[in-house]
């Protein structure tokens, strides 16, 4: 029952921190590069580097707040149960 518990909290969290992450990107790539949005990978308007830097910056932002919910998750499910998922 406790792992099911996990698991849909962590559903939960996992499509928050998606929406989290790509809000935060927007604004980092505005502050960034001074453009309202990040360039597309199939977009002719932009250069290799330009693509790859957003994509680059893209996926540090989704990793770590997707690390950072998943270990919240891990720890309130702790605090609420004593026990540690996974552990």
């Amino acid at each position: 029952m406790r792992k099911l518990a996990y698991k849909s909290v962590s559903a939960l969290t996992g499509m928050a921190g998606g929406y989290l992450s790509g809000v935060i990107f927007k604004q980092v790539w505005k502050v960034v590069s001074g453009k309202n949005d990040a360039p597309e990978a199939r977009s002719r308007e932009y250069g290799w580097g330009e693509v790859l830097a957003a994509a680059a910056v893209q996926g540090a932002i989704f990793g770590v707040v997707k690390a950072a919910l998943d270990r919240a998750t891990a720890q309130s499910i702790e605090s609420s149960t004593g026990t540690y998922p996974g552990a």
